[in-house]
């Protein structure tokens, strides 16, 4: 999840939300359309800086304000792409907007999460190329889990699921990546309080080094100090604002570009990896 970034999938605020109410997307007082479309254009300059090639979704005029965060419809495998069914109501046709992306894109499909299973990607970290931990919690439930086994054990992949807190509630978003973010092969930042224990036990017996975000910028971000996406191995994209986290990741051999996000990140509760879904690295 931290090799050289190649090709990623993204969706354009300025579409995306241009007509969004934010009390129907449980957005933030602080969201501003305007605001967040040119902040997602200097994500997207970093994104692009790092030689990675944007795949866009439609532009269309569709009301989904919440699939500018393209991380969360979709997982990429070694083996094609898993179409994925959202735990969110206002998000339960997103998955068919990437569907249509990959069969463009001559993206092979391995499969689909049926209902009544869910899966959201933010839900989804690959230890490594064979082992999968997904968190079970109010957007991922056990028989989305049950079916993504079934998809990639024949390929020799392993499935673990892992038990979230309710933390904020049922309308709040907390995903697995909510509370750690891979920085290479062998190093995470993460919110320690907040990981299941057992997945803690196996990154920590797997040798992954973990990179304790700071305490206090993760509550004032609602967890988005902690959610960076890496372009390569200690290469990240952070939200401005949260020079103890980066002071963190830099500490333990981190190179970190920032961007301003209130308007797009704190508010709508989606960081730089959720607003990008990678479809290559290597």
């Amino acid at each position: 999840m931290a090799g050289p970034l190649k090709r990623v999938l993204m969706r354009s605020a300025a579409s995306a939300m241009r007509d969004a109410r934010a009390q129907e997307w449980h957005y933030g007082p602080g969201f501003e359309p305007g605001k967040a479309a040119a902040q997602h254009e200097r994500l997207t300059q970093l994104v692009s800086a790092s030689s990675a090639e944007v795949e866009w979704l439609t532009d269309a005029d569709d009301g989904l304000a919440d699939s500018v965060f393209t991380h969360d419809p979709s997982l990429m495998t070694d083996h094609g792409a898993i179409i994925l069914a959202m735990g969110k109501a206002l998000r339960r046709t997103e998955p068919g907007l990437h569907e249509a992306a990959y069969k463009r894109l001559g993206i092979p499909i391995l499969g689909r999460i049926d209902d009544p299973g869910q899966v959201e990607g933010g839900d989804c970290v690959w230890v490594d190329a064979n082992t999968l931990a997904v968190g079970r919690g109010v957007r991922t439930n056990q028989d989305g889990i049950q079916q993504l086994a079934n998809l990639l054990s024949p390929k020799g992949i392993s499935v673990f699921g892992f038990d979230l807190p309710l933390w904020h509630g049922e309308e709040a978003c907390l995903h697995l990546m909510s509370v750690i973010s891979p920085l290479a092969d062998d190093l995470a930042l993460v919110y320690a309080p907040l990981l299941p224990a057992a997945f803690y036990q196996m990154l920590k017996g797997r040798g992954i080094t973990l990179v304790e975000g700071d305490a206090g910028e993760f509550h004032a971000s609602n967890g988005l100090s902690l959610n960076v996406l890496p372009t390569a191995p200690r290469q990240v994209i952070a939200v401005a604002g949260f020079p103890r986290t980066a002071a963190a990741m830099q500490a333990a051999g981190c190179t970190v570009s920032t961007f301003e996000a209130d308007a797009l990140c704190i508010a709508c509760e989606g960081g730089p990896t959720c607003l990008t879904r990678p479809v290559l690295r290597q």
